[in-house]
């Protein structure tokens, strides 16, 4: 059975009142970066996996990079499901034209 590909978002607010917090963002947003995730908008990010598995094991890698403080939210949805997610105002941005799904047509 094909796997289908998987998308994984993850949605986060996290203080950055103190030098301390400010760290903790910036190095828990870099973990995420460092994993394939790529930012979507602010404090979105979204990683391509190859099925539930692949998405499961990512979560899995999230657990051990969460912050001491904050809010993470993880989601794993179908690229069809993501395909189906409409931008409401402004502009498609460079991140998302390069990832944008491409249909191949073979005669």
């Amino acid at each position: 059975m094909e796997e289908k590909y998987m998308r994984v978002l993850v949605m986060f607010d996290m203080p950055t009142t103190s030098k301390k917090d400010r760290q903790n963002y910036a190095k828990f947003r870099t973990r995420l970066i460092a994993d394939g995730f790529m930012m979507l908008q602010f404090s979105v990010y979204m990683r391509i996996c190859k099925g539930i598995a692949s998405a499961n094991n990512h979560l899995e890698k999230l657990n051990l990079i969460l912050p001491p403080k904050g809010h993470v939210r993880a989601l794993v949805i179908t690229e069809r499901q993501f395909d189906n997610m409409r931008l409401l105002l402004g502009e498609r941005s460079k991140n998302e034209e390069v990832n944008a799904p491409r249909q191949l047509v073979l005669f």
